[in-house]
């Protein structure tokens, strides 16, 4: 009994959760595709929520099929002429079609037509983002904390450099800071890496130079990270922080940054991996994604949708991959396309979807086998 209770509470808050989020993410993705498809006069057949077998829809006047399938872990827009869900051209069937079906069919529409329908996507992940964050930020607020140190952990290496309670940090390797938060997030894409931090003290500006050690920490959910640190306790942490409220505008900027830190912070934890000063382990999968779903909405609402702001951001990052099968690779071949004067033939797109396949079901196997391996340890 109290096997299928605990099989229970994981489904229902760890799936469901992670269904529905994905859900929301990945329909506002291919609405994105939809509309500007249909704006740049692509017939379109299909807009599914989910993939395999339909579980119900409907057909509208502009003849798409509008569905939910059995699968929910993606979905996808199928246009006219498409040879299958990832708009792989059918060269056959399209020097077949008569001249006006050509021209509505998605392969037949003109290049910028095609790019701008991809590029759709992903832009639309970073808006939806965008806008999550700005209703988090005007509704909830957001704790905010000076980068002032409240205190110093010994032997850190904060210590060793000589950084004392009451200091100021204003800039880190040149780049002005204003809240604890950017200091943070700075430091922990830097482990062993020397940076100098800025600091104001009596007065005077100091530059100082020291090294972020490379730290194991646990959050609050028990996940293992590692990250670098410098020891610092701000009065945040110490309990004494300005719970800001912003206006929609204000709203939308800071959501603006906080979604290009995301972006720049992945680039730079990639970065370090293939530098060799990360660890691969730490890229989670769909196993990984539906526990921190069920964990964030224990703690609410607003929890949930700061995920879903942020996966929301990963995905339309990943999608923009130069990888044959996601929207960065049809871009990628659109580009050459441009160049060449002319699309490549369908062996090569076969080759490189075939390659981009493969790239993909590896990376999924990987991450896979990290949150196995993050759950069994």
């Amino acid at each position: 009994m109290d096997v299928m209770t605990g099989i229970y509470a994981f489904v229902m808050g760890n799936i469901v959760t992670f269904i529905l989020v994905l859900s929301l993410l990945v329909f506002v993705h291919e609405m994105g595709h939809y509309l500007v498809g249909r704006w740049s006069g692509i017939r379109i057949l299909a807009f599914s929520v989910g993939f395999g077998p339909e579980i119900f829809g409907f057909t509208d006047r502009h003849g798409t099929r509008w569905k939910l399938s059995v699968i929910p872990l993606g979905g996808y827009v199928r246009f006219f002429g498409d040879e299958d869900v990832s708009s792989k051209p059918d060269s056959d069937r399209l020097a077949a079609m008569s001249e006006d079906d050509r021209e509505r069919s998605f392969a037949g529409a003109k290049l910028w037509k095609r790019a701008a329908t991809v590029a759709a996507g992903p832009i639309a992940n970073f808006l939806l983002a965008i806008v999550i964050f700005a209703v988090l930020f005007t509704v909830y607020g957001r704790m905010i904390a000076d980068p002032v140190v409240a205190e110093v952990k010994p032997e850190s290496s904060a210590a060793v450099a000589g950084i004392l309670p009451g200091d100021l940090l204003i800039a880190i390797d040149g780049d002005k800071v204003e809240t604890f938060d950017e200091v943070r997030r700075y430091v922990a894409m830097r482990p062993s890496q020397r940076i100098v931090v800025t600091i104001e003290r009596g007065g005077q500006k100091l530059d100082v130079p020291m090294v972020p050690q490379r730290t194991d920490t646990t959050d609050q959910f028990g996940n293992k990270i590692e990250l670098g640190q410098i020891g610092i306790i701000t009065n945040k942490e110490a309990g004494n922080f300005r719970l800001r409220t912003y206006a929609p505008l204000e709203a939308v900027r800071e959501g603006v940054i906080e979604s290009a830190g995301i972006v720049t912070g992945t680039f730079k934890y990639i970065g370090n991996i293939f530098a060799g000063s990360m660890r691969a382990d730490q890229l989670g999968g769909p196993i990984r994604v539906a526990q921190a779903s069920g964990q964030m909405a224990s703690l609410g609402l607003g929890a949930v949708l700061q995920l879903a702001a942020t996966l929301s951001v990963s995905i339309g990052l990943l999608n923009l991959m130069p990888v044959p099968v996601l929207d960065g690779g049809h871009l990628m071949l659109y580009a050459v396309e441009a160049v060449r004067g002319k699309p490549l033939g369908p062996k090569a797109h076969e080759i490189a979807f075939r390659i981009g396949l493969a790239m993909i079901l590896t990376l999924m196997v990987f991450t896979t086998w990290n949150d196995i391996s993050l759950s069994s340890g």
